[in-house]
């Protein structure tokens, strides 16, 4: 993550800052669009560490949204179980549909915009539905984080 944050650092991106070991970014700098941006980072990615990456751009404004919608949150009450699928674009709706049917037991799917929450109650490791989100069948490129993750990327952004 050092490597990472110098690398954004020396492309002229301000502070950049990073969270737990799986990619998390948040920096600061000219607001491009997020496409644009997202294409600048996953170019410097591949020169500097030799590996294709999807770079998912939400800004502050647009990740206090996704936390302030919050549709499960009378239902998710551990974090680490709740997740969020950040798309790069909205999803065909016969995927979420078929997403949906993959949910068991108390399990929650809801999606709106870009964003897919989802409520594993028994865990993400034997999830079907978690097995379908985290794989190619949303036809959009995208990364899932837990809720813990969320809210803290947006007080990480807050606090720029």
């Amino acid at each position: 993550m050092p490597d990472l944050r110098a690398v954004l650092s020396s492309a002229g991106f301000e502070n950049v800052r990073t969270y737990v070991q799986s990619g998390n970014v948040v920096l600061s700098g000219n607001r491009a669009d997020s496409a644009a941006l997202a294409a600048r980072c996953e170019k410097l990615i591949g020169e500097r560490f030799g590996f294709d990456v999807d770079v998912i751009v939400r800004t502050d404004c647009e990740l206090a949204e996704v936390v302030a919608r919050n549709p499960l949150g009378d239902v998710a009450v551990d974090p680490k179980r709740y997740q969020v699928s950040f798309l790069e674009a909205e999803p065909d709706p016969e995927v979420v549909a078929r997403m949906t049917e993959k949910a068991v037991d108390d399990e929650r799917l809801v999606t709106i915009g870009r964003e897919i929450y989802a409520w594993h109650p028994a865990g993400v490791a034997r999830s079907k539905l978690w097995a379908a989100l985290a794989g190619n069948g949303l036809g959009v490129r995208a990364t899932a984080r837990n809720w813990t993750t969320v809210t803290t990327l947006l007080e990480m952004a807050r606090a720029s």
